[in-house]
């Protein structure tokens, strides 16, 4: 199975604190990453970095083999392969749901408007959301916004999606509606890389499970055997502070 993403020992510092340390990672296509670990081991930071929002300091970042994180690249070039969503939904309070999802398949891949609305109407309808295509997201749940931000995502056809705590915002009683359309692009094959504290959600979706630690994966491996077998004591820490917490 091909990569479709590659990490090389990958290092970011924002001034004198070091925030990746030397980390590597493959992606296989159709997998699911999933990255766990506690606020500030660099979970966001490496997603960013991925998505060419923050430059590397030190190694390299490959897409379908070609090095994204070379200086000349042409960022927007790459984006159009990237989705990601980001913990607030950042949706634009000015545009109508439809006209969110629709803005990027216009201005960035050059499709008519016909041809775009279309294919966000059956985005919208698939993720049974259809009677929101009018609506301003001010008028939208919680839930409801985070899954037009996927849409809005999805709407690229995406090599790679990245997921950045989609349900950090959100009442607890409305992460299920969210997560269910990650499990749905998950038996799609769709390629993804994701932080999340939602342990159980992970067990669900996870290929494989990274924990972090100050910028290093410390562990990695089967959700069966991070999650509920852990040989780092780190990750038992981690994991203990989490089952308190109630979130595994």
């Amino acid at each position: 199975m091909a990569n479709v993403l590659e990490l090389s020992k990958i290092r970011k510092s924002f001034g004198t604190e070091l925030v990746l340390n030397d980390l590597s990672l493959s992606v296989p296509e159709h997998t699911a990453t999933v990255l766990i670990g506690a606020s500030g081991s660099g979970k966001s930071t490496l997603l960013r970095c991925i998505n060419l929002l923050e430059s590397i300091d030190d190694g390299q970042i490959f897409l379908d083999g070609e090095e994204i994180s070379d200086p000349l690249i042409n960022v927007d070039e790459v984006r159009r392969k990237l989705g990601m969503v980001f913990q607030s939904f950042n949706l634009f309070p000015h545009k109508t749901v439809l006209e969110n999802i629709t803005l990027a398949p216009i201005k960035v891949q050059g499709k008519n408007k016909d041809e775009a609305t279309t294919a966000a109407l059956a985005l919208l309808k698939r993720f049974d959301l259809a009677d929101k295509a009018d609506q301003y997201p001010d008028r939208l749940s919680g839930g409801q916004q985070q899954r037009v931000a996927i849409i809005r995502s999805l709407a690229l056809n995406p090599r790679l999606l990245l997921l950045d705590e989609i349900t950090s915002a959100l009442d607890p009683v409305l992460v299920n509606e969210v997560l269910s359309i990650v499990r749905d692009l998950k038996s799609d094959g769709m390629t993804m890389v994701l932080a999340t504290h939602e342990m159980g959600f992970a067990t669900q979706v996870a290929d494989e499970v990274c924990f972090l630690e100050s910028g290093n994966i410390l562990e990695r491996g089967s959700a069966q055997d991070v999650l509920h077998a852990p040989k780092n004591p780190k990750t038992q820490e981690f994991l203990k502070r989490v089952h308190q917490a109630g979130r595994l």
